[in-house]
């Protein structure tokens, strides 16, 4: 059964890893999550990736995760693949996760290289009965997944697909040619929203939370062969990104996400850039 759903589910388009609003308490804004998710679905998104980076996934509880995970099922009510983040320190725990979003209605998983203890997809795979995205984060994880061993994953329907998110474009380049060799058996997504790279099935952008239409637009473009638009949207959606250059007294994924949340209290979308 996981093989047939592997084969006829496609994880494809633009897939926005979703952010998460707060309280000034803490505590998960609903109110503001259902206008967020609302909005990227109503703006033509393909799927929704809940509990990557951008959802602040490891600085999340388990209580935490499994009300992220129920509110978004919940709200995106099948209107498309909603894919869930089981990131964590290790193989067991990456399968509790996985169970958790299985039974709470998720699409697919997606797993990092454990950041603690090295262990495998493959357990994950032999687990869980949803889909497997490999998460190729080497900047937050510290270890660079080997395309050629991504490829031999996903021939031997291991992986669903690959988000590559590890900024190495010939690594990619080479991951998505051999897919290609193999059948394609592999959904293969960027995550470099910067650079949103020919050659893949999507792109997990986190700057579509903010504005999710100029990705849309790009992705209907790039199908449409309309180089000229791809190009001219990119270039627009890149002067957006200089949102994370105005953060002060923090960096890297905190800028980022600070900068998202920011301007997405300022467009009226969460009530609070906390």
């Amino acid at each position: 059964a996981k093989e047939i759903l592997v084969a006829t589910q496609k994880f494809t388009g633009v897939i926005p890893p979703v952010v998460v609003p707060d309280t000034e308490d803490h505590q998960l804004d609903v109110a503001s999550f259902e206008r967020s998710i609302n909005r990227m679905i109503d703006a033509g998104v393909d799927g929704l990736f809940f509990l990557g980076s951008s959802g602040e996934v490891v600085f999340s509880t388990d209580e935490r995760r499994r009300q992220i995970i129920a509110e978004a099922v919940r709200i995106v009510d099948h209107r498309v693949p909603v894919l869930v983040g089981i990131i964590d320190t290790e193989t067991e725990r990456m399968i509790e996760h996985g169970k958790v979003a299985q039974e709470l209605g998720a699409d697919a998983l997606v797993a990092t290289c454990p950041f603690y203890a090295l262990q495998g997809m493959t357990a994950l795979h032999e687990e869980l009965d949803l889909p497997i995205f490999a998460y190729d984060i080497p900047v937050c994880v510290h270890t660079k997944l080997p395309w050629k061993l991504l490829a031999k994953l996903g021939a031997e329907g291991v992986l669903a697909g690959v988000k590559d998110s590890s900024g190495d474009d010939i690594s990619f380049r080479y991951l998505v040619q051999e897919n290609e060799k193999n059948g394609h058996p592999m959904s293969i997504l960027t995550g470099h929203e910067v650079v949103v790279l020919g050659g893949a099935d999507g792109s997990v952008p986190g700057l579509a939370n903010v504005e999710p239409e100029g990705y849309v637009r790009q992705w209907k473009a790039a199908q449409a062969g309309d180089w000229a638009t791809v190009k001219a949207e990119q270039d627009r959606l890149n002067e957006i990104s200089h949102i994370w250059d105005v953060t002060s007294g923090v960096q890297g994924y905190a800028g980022g996400v600070g900068a998202f949340k920011t301007a997405m209290n300022i467009m009226g979308i969460f009530d609070s850039p906390t």
